[in-house]
């Protein structure tokens, strides 16, 4: 069984997206595919020294820079995420969610339908 992630704050997540979008680099890369507003250089920096601490990003050094790269894959992370969303508000039950966004016409009869679709080509 995989161990459970420690929670991301907003900060950690967009810094995140950035790095699984860039792959690996040095901080000044993931400024340039972070979400609005982009932080400040040494706030991105911290931020990725917090997911370091939460084994989420790692590094090695390359010339006198740190090189980050991605130690949780963004669907893993997305895998466990949801599913705990799906387990703590909606009583374990993937159906209750879908029900959930068609009631708030979230999504409609026909995404529904797609869904269902692309469940049975699967099979």
């Amino acid at each position: 069984m995989k161990p459970i992630l420690e929670k991301l704050t907003k900060q950690e997540e967009e810094a995140m997206l950035a790095i699984w979008q860039t792959g690996k680099g040095v901080a000044r890369d993931f400024l340039e595919k972070h979400a609005k507003p982009v932080p400040h250089y040494n706030t991105l920096v911290s931020t990725i020294k917090n997911l370091e601490k939460k084994a989420y990003v790692s590094h090695r050094l390359v010339g006198n820079v740190n090189e980050y790269f991605a130690l949780i894959d963004e669907v893993e992370y997305k895998k466990q995420f949801l599913t705990t969303v799906v387990k703590n508000h909606f009583s374990n039950s993937y159906k209750e969610l879908v029900a959930f966004f068609a009631g708030e016409k979230r999504i409609s009869a026909k995404e529904l339908q797609e869904i269902i679709d692309m469940i049975e080509n699967k099979k």
